[in-house]
């Protein structure tokens, strides 16, 4: 053993023998709260370590969403065996905030990927295609499904319940194309940018569902003043964030011009714009989305294309080697993306929030035949709905368009966890809710995959 190894290793012993005596001899308070947290830190680890585990879906060919709802679902009903371990989960307040925190992060990505100019180009089509995949499931699980399956329930229940039929997932759709090198084809542009729009209007009908259920009874004028919010907010924060987003990059850039403080801007207005909603009377993942659709093209470069060339030719007034100046430059002018820059943050998040949705599930709920035809209900008008879209898509293979429309994921869970939170969503419905997800997120892979095959060898 090395002198350095050596060195850790008794220093590692100091440590054990008299920091561990003066933690342990500190204050019962103090000791109980630093209990707390030291139990918190280990039920986040479980959490993030199972999320990763079921990651294991993506070698079938399945989003690691699906797993780790599948494993929240799992370790959420272990009592069924006699496993109570894992219940303190349930009133870890901490652990709640990180996965309120992780759904406003979600959002703001999901503003990120989705590209302006890209739903400017697939045009009128992709935006009747939404259209109709979101009036289409709100329809007919609210004045349909809801008061057929559940009688007996109140209006608000059913109008959450339609609310979660809406948005589509577009991370799996896009991920199926991408897989078949199909990304370019019409229909992908359609339900890419489709997709994008229906999460928009989807997150309009959540704050006008959202008030009605706050409030109460909402007339006409105001659902229209809410809609009229909703896009007021949105539109004016795309217009005036892409006009401030760039003078406020150049700006900060001067104080530090690292990725440091690119984060730490990028973050900052998507909290920020989640506030901002909140104070409005929209729900905080509206104002993170629309944050992320402000910050989309931006990319907080702190030097300009003159600068860097400055910098390139000082390289012959200086001493310094030509390679090692080079490196220090592409160090600190490289304009990563917000997205990249986000990424780790919700690698950390967003698995918390997907993992103790799926911990909510109650599977004994099941066992009651009218929630598993909810379920199963739910999921005929979860394709129904998301179908019908693509019979308006022009002259592409409107089944492609159709069937690409389906999956929910992230949105609709939000939509639900929003619902339960109001107490407008029972167990019951909540658990058949996310059945729903599960199906419409597993089955639609291999059903656009053999669409898309069956195309190319037509």
């Amino acid at each position: 053993m090395s002198r350095q190894k050596q060195r850790i290793l008794f220093l590692g012993v100091l440590l054990a023998l008299f920091v561990g005596p003066a933690v342990s001899a500190s204050s019962e308070a103090t000791g109980a709260v630093h209990l707390n947290f030291a139990l918190t830190f280990f039920w986040l680890a479980v959490i993030l370590i199972m999320a990763k585990v079921s990651s294991l879906v993506e070698k079938f060919g399945q989003p690691s969403v699906l797993g780790e709802l599948v494993i929240g679902v799992l370790l959420g009903n272990l009592t069924l065996v006699g496993i109570h371990l894992l219940e303190p989960l349930r009133q870890d307040i901490i652990i709640k905030f990180l996965s309120e925190l992780g759904v406003v992060i979600l959002l703001f990505q999901i503003g990120l990927e989705s590209n302006i100019n890209q739903m400017k180009s697939v045009g009128a089509r992709a935006l009747l295609v939404a259209t109709v995949g979101v009036i289409a499931p709100f329809v007919i699980g609210t004045y349909i499904v809801g008061p057929w399956l559940l009688p007996g329930l109140s209006f608000n229940a059913y109008l959450f319940l339609g609310a979660t039929l809406t948005a589509t997932s577009v991370g799996i759709t896009a991920r199926v194309f991408k897989d078949l090198g199909k990304l370019q084809t019409p229909e992908a542009q359609i339900v890419l940018g489709a997709a994008v729009i229906d999460d928009v209007m989807g997150l309009i009908i959540l704050a006008v569902v959202s008030a009605i259920v706050t409030v109460g009874a909402v007339s006409f004028g105001g659902i229209v003043w809410i809609t009229a919010k909703a896009i007021l907010f949105l539109v004016g924060a795309i217009i005036i964030g892409q006009l401030l987003a760039p003078w406020l990059g150049r700006l900060f850039s001067k104080i530090h011009s690292g990725s440091g403080m690119k984060f730490t801007m990028a973050i900052s207005f998507g909290l920020v714009f989640a506030f901002l909603a909140h104070k409005i009377g929209l729900a905080p993942i509206v104002g993170a989305f629309a944050a992320g659709l402000v910050l989309d093209a931006v990319h907080f470069g702190g030097f300009s294309g003159p600068q860097i060339i400055s910098d390139l030719k000082e390289i012959t007034a200086t001493a310094q080697p030509v390679q090692e100046k080079i490196n220090h430059i592409i160090e600190h002018h490289t304009h990563r993306h917000i997205e990249d820059l986000l990424e780790p943050l919700g690698y950390f998040l967003v698995p918390i929030f997907f993992v103790m949705t799926g911990f909510d599930v109650k599977l004994a709920t099941l066992a009651d035949l009218p929630v598993l035809l909810l379920a199963l209900g739910i999921t005929l008008a979860a394709f129904v709905g998301k179908i019908v879209s693509g019979l308006v898509a022009g002259k592409v293979d409107k089944k492609i368009v159709g069937f690409g429309m389906i999956p929910r994921g992230e949105v609709g869970l939000i939509f639900a966890m929003m619902g339960k939170s109001l107490g407008v969503v029972s167990d019951q419905v909540f658990s058949a809710i996310v059945i729903m997800v599960i199906l419409t997120t597993l089955l639609t892979p291999p059903i656009l995959t053999w669409l898309l095959r069956r195309k190319k060898e037509s």
